[in-house]
């Protein structure tokens, strides 16, 4: 009788400890672990950290070197936004912003801050450089002006009574360019480098002179 309850012992402990290793064996055959709150607040953490690294740079970066930027208004019809009339897209440029005030010629494109409204941003082509005598164009007062020096002559390409530029404001100084207008990203089917140098403007300039 003895020897019969030590068998029965025997058998339920070797049940218990296969039930015990099939479930253990079921455990580490299932999906993985999912990660614990600790492990998920590190790697959070990490992520905002290398954020907070790289917002400082991506900011400077576009306020110093150059940023993407929308054309709004058809100030620049037909270079830009050529179908104003038409939908709601518009044109997207890079605008580089170092040395914005250096090299520039005529024809360039340029972002600069309006006289009139110093918080309103304006993009403008630039006619004339200092010393040049430039035709101007209505509603400006006389026929001809002389730019003086650390100024420009800016219009948009729009033409006459679609662009507050130099005919209503007069030479604007060099000092209120904030951008030179590089390339066209967007629409497709005119992105690019913009070739400035292809407008014509001779018939604008009168008379070159250096100071």
């Amino acid at each position: 009788m003895a020897r019969s309850s030590l068998w029965m012992r025997i058998r339920a402990g070797g049940r218990a400890a296969f039930s015990s290793s099939a479930s253990s064996a079921s455990t580490k055959q299932g999906g993985p672990v999912p990660p614990s709150r600790s492990e998920f607040a590190r790697q959070f953490a990490f992520r905002l950290l290398g954020l907070a690294t790289w917002l400082p740079v991506a900011i400077w970066f576009n306020s110093t070197v150059a940023e993407v930027t929308r054309i709004e208004g058809p100030s620049m019809y037909p270079f830009l936004n050529s179908r104003f009339n038409e939908s709601l897209e518009r044109d997207w440029v890079i605008n580089r912003k170092l040395y914005a005030q250096e090299g520039l010629q005529r024809g360039m494109i340029v972002f600069l801050r309006s006289p009139y409204h110093p918080e309103v941003m304006s993009v403008k082509r630039v006619i004339g450089l200092e010393g040049d005598v430039v035709h101007t164009r209505k509603p400006y007062p006389t026929p001809y002006v002389r730019i003086p020096a650390g100024h420009m002559w800016v219009e948009g390409d729009a033409g006459e009574g679609k662009s507050l530029d130099s005919n209503t404001y007069g030479p604007v100084s060099i000092g209120l360019v904030t951008g030179q207008l590089t390339h066209v990203l967007l629409p497709f089917d005119k992105a690019g480098r913009v070739r400035w140098w292809e407008y014509p403007i001779d018939d604008r300039i009168a008379a070159t002179s250096a100071f």
